[in-house]
C-alpha cells in the first residue's frame, strides 16, 4: 500500500467484522488527522468522511487478516482481537492494540500466542465451554487510552525518522 515515506503520519487499520470500538477509532483518527481503513468481508456502514475507507475482502478464513498484514507498514496502528494477526503486524513494525485496550508488544506476543493455543486446545477437549467475558465500559475507556498512546508514539517515531 504505502510506505512511511509516502504517508508522514500513521494509518489505522481495523479488523472490523467484530470490532466494538469503531466509533472511538473514527473520533481519535479525526482528531489526529489519520486515515482509517476498515477491513471486513462484507459491506458495513462507515462514516462518510474522506479519511475513512472501507475495504471489503472475499469471505474466507484469514482473508481480512492477510489483507491487513500485507498493507500495514511500520508505525501504522492495527486494531484487532486476533493474536496471530497482531503478531504479523508487530513483525512489520506496526503497533497492534486489542479491542479491550490491551496493546500487543514484542515482549508479550509470544505469551499471548501460547495462551491462545492452550485455550483453543482446552475448548477442543471440552474443558472450557464459554467465550470471553462481555465487552464493558471499562474496556472502551482502556481502549481509548491505548489508542491515544499508540498514535502519539507512532507520530513521534515517524517525525524522528523524517529528520535529516
Amino acid at each position: 500500500m504505502t510506505s512511511p515515506e509516502s504517508h508522514p503520519r500513521p494509518a489505522v487499520f481495523i479488523d472490523a467484522d467484530a470490532c466494538p470500538v469503531k466509533d472511538e477509532i473514527y473520533k481519535v483518527a479525526a482528531r489526529h488527522g489519520l486515515d482509517v481503513t476498515v477491513v471486513a468481508n462484507r459491506f458495513m456502514v462507515t462514516p462518510r468522511e474522506a479519511f475513512v475507507r472501507l475495504q471489503v475482502v472475499p469471505e474466507g478464513p484469514d482473508v481480512a487478516d492477510d489483507w491487513i498484514a500485507e498493507h500495514c507498514v511500520a508505525h501504522d496502528i492495527v486494531v484487532t482481537a486476533d493474536i496471530p494477526l497482531a503478531a504479523r503486524c508487530l513483525a512489520k513494525g506496526a503497533a497492534a492494540i486489542g479491542t479491550t485496550g490491551k496493546p500487543f508488544t514484542e515482549s508479550s506476543i509470544g505469551s499471548a500466542l501460547a495462551t491462545r493455543e492452550l485455550m483453543s486446545h482446552l475448548r477442543e477437549i471440552g474443558e472450557i465451554t464459554g467465550g470471553p467475558r462481555p465487552f464493558a465500559a471499562r474496556d472502551r475507556s482502556n481502549f481509548l487510552q491505548a489508542l491515544e498512546l499508540a498514535v502519539t508514539r507512532s507520530k513521534r517515531a515517524l517525525a524522528e525518522a523524517a529528520r535529516p
